[in-house]
């Protein structure tokens, strides 16, 4: 199986957003990171994959298997980390352990022990005196607990300090080690998906902008600096979009060899941030893929 995940002709409309025939894949053994600034659909499309919305038109798979006939296998096989405690906040993780675990064929007591001494959680404690960073922990223990394959992640590291989003993204290069799993991670703190990501999803107003491996990205896209007087109906279309300045021109290019072909040592051509690539495409003429 190639793609875990498949969106095909998805659309879906609510009160105030419309997603509208929506195309996706996720490949299996990937961290794939899926970005957009607030509001770009991203949490949308994350209940589309879950089946916690079901769409207008279009098909949702997972696994290769549709949720009208086997959403229990689908979700025995997911494990789900979200952005604040899904938890019984009174209940400790022994006492949340024993009613997770009947849920799921193939929950494993040692293990999650065994994740629960790793990240030193407290047993008996209960949950609504953990800190945002043991949360996000104790959800991560869940989901490696019944050996889910599909691990979904929404915002998993907002709200966090440094030192945890720090020792969150060292827990999941781990857990990606064997290849056996696959992450998707939701996020609009894109320096998170520097260290660990290998496809980006770029979602605005409820499009797909692009889905991208992220070499693809460090190769081809490129921020483009020089004066206004290299600007011309023929130059700008080499642009995605352009910002004019008091002492020139910045723009975002997604072919960074053709416009040094073009521009020569005439500009300067800079690397890109994730955080620069949505910034200038918010917004933009959506056809760039």
């Amino acid at each position: 199986m190639e793609n875990i995940i498949e969106l095909h002709g998805v659309s879906k409309t609510l009160k105030a957003f419309t997603i509208d025939n929506m195309n996706l894949r996720i490949k299996q053994g990937f961290v794939t990171g899926f970005i957009g600034a607030n509001g770009a659909g991203k949490s949308t499309t994350m209940k589309l994959i879950m089946n916690l919305l079901q769409p207008d038109n279009g098909d949702v798979s997972v696994f290769g298997l549709d949720y009208t006939s086997h959403e229990k296998e689908i979700k025995d096989r997911i494990g789900f980390v979200y952005d604040s405690n899904i938890f019984y906040e009174s209940l400790n993780l022994k006492d949340i352990s024993k009613i997770v675990a009947p849920a799921y064929t193939h929950w494993d007591q040692n293990q999650f022990k065994a994740y629960v001494d790793q990240f030193e959680l407290p047993l008996n404690k209960p949950i609504k005196k953990f800190s945002k960073g043991m949360q996000m922990k104790a959800s991560i223990a869940m989901a490696l607990s019944h050996d889910a394959e599909l691990i979904i992640m929404d915002e998993p590291t907002a709200g966090l300090d440094p030192t945890s989003r720090r020792e969150l993204l060292d827990i999941l290069q781990e857990v990606m080690v064997d290849g056996r799993r696959t992450i998707l991670f939701s996020t609009h703190i894109t320096s998170d998906l520097d260290r660990i990501a290998d496809y980006i999803v770029l979602m605005d107003e409820g499009e797909i902008l692009f889905d991208k491996p992220v070499y693809e990205l460090q190769e081809q896209y490129a921020i483009v600096k020089g004066s206004t007087e290299l600007l011309d109906a023929d130059t700008e279309a080499y642009f995605i979009k352009i910002e004019r300045l008091p002492n020139g021109f910045q723009a975002l290019t997604k072919d960074a060899s053709k416009v040094k072909e073009v521009f020569d040592d005439h500009v300067v051509i800079e690397e890109v941030s994730l955080e620069e690539i949505m910034f200038y495409m918010k917004g933009a003429n959506h056809s760039y893929d």
